[in-house]
């Protein structure tokens, strides 16, 4: 029999609706928690800190691990936080959140461990405190992350993000279907942000036009999700693709999926995150939806995911 958890703790996967790549550059962004996706860790006594990632084969003994493991990191980082020694413990994390796919798993992965390891230590981290944490790991991943995958899997809630400012949860007056659709191609999103730095540092003055049209579109996208006035999203993801394409950070398969959901019905498509690959998102009715999913996956997508943003009011 597999004995109880002294600890567990979980965190949702994350999609990005607008603001993508901008965002770095102090634009605004909208993202989203996908909760039909999550990481979950489980907390077992044990005689050394351990972390165990069952779906990637890896085990890592804290205490031995190098400064750049990820995992070990989270655990470390939390300790420090709360000043406490590495606890005898073994951490099991499982994961069905796609691994570079944009729909952040590493952020995912940390918060459960952080999650786990509070309950574990019986202690508490205010949102703000943990999100900071896994923004440290973060930067493993990504290089010069955006901080927009921490706060909303840490938050567990719509948010407006604005680098270097408090996030902002915010009005969602209406449901807004969606379908999340994976191209099954990695998103490297460390080599897309620098693809992107090195382009910006070549032309700055075109692509911070091309960020100012997107901090544009992100703000116009708010004020149609506080009204409730979904429609409208629909050409403003259009804009923002075209805008992401003319940047560079699209691709074959992106272009594929979204022109197929488009044709199928659905009222906007676009990628969603790094881009190079990972998934893109559709706005849908729930009418068409089955619909839309099924040209996607005649399209190429290796899966596709339904989820909705529920209408939420601000903290």
């Amino acid at each position: 029999m597999t004995p109880s958890p002294l600890a567990r703790g979980e965190a949702p996967g994350k999609v990005i609706l607008f603001g993508e790549h901008a965002v770095v550059y102090g634009r605004p962004a909208i993202a989203a928690p996908v909760t039909q996706v999550r990481a979950r860790a489980h907390i077992f006594p044990a005689s050394t800190c351990t972390v165990e990632a069952i779906d990637l084969h890896q085990r890592v003994e804290v205490a031995r691990a190098p400064a750049d493991d990820p995992f070990a990191l989270m655990v470390r980082l939390v300790c420090d936080a709360l000043q406490r020694p590495l606890p005898p413990w073994r951490i099991v994390i499982t994961s069905d959140i796609p691994i570079a796919a944009g729909l952040g798993s590493g952020a995912a992965i940390s918060a459960a461990i952080g999650r786990a390891m509070l309950a574990g230590f019986n202690a508490h981290l205010p949102n703000e405190t943990l999100s900071a944490l896994v923004y440290e790991v973060e930067k493993l991943h990504h290089g010069t992350p955006s901080g927009i995958d921490n706060t909303v899997v840490v938050y567990e809630r719509p948010v407006w993000f604005v680098r270097g400012r408090e996030p902002e949860p915010f009005a969602v007056a209406r449901p807004i279907p969606l379908l999340i659709a994976d191209t099954g191609v990695p998103s490297p999103t460390r080599i897309a942000v620098g693809d992107v730095r090195r382009a910006w540092e070549q032309e700055p003055a075109r692509f911070e036009a091309l960020f100012d049209e997107i901090g544009d579109i992100a703000r116009q996208a708010r004020s149609a999700i506080e009204e409730g006035d979904i429609p409208a999203l629909g050409p403003l993801m259009h804009a923002n693709q075209t805008l992401l394409a003319r940047m560079g950070v699209s691709s074959p398969e992106l272009d594929r999926l979204v022109r197929a959901a488009l044709d199928a019905g659905a009222a906007g498509a676009k990628l969603s995150g790094a881009g190079r690959g990972g998934n893109m998102i559709a706005l849908v009715s729930d009418d068409i939806a089955e619909e839309v999913a099924n040209a996607l996956r005649a399209a190429g997508a290796v899966r596709v995911i339904s989820t909705t943003i529920p209408p939420a009011t601000p903290i």
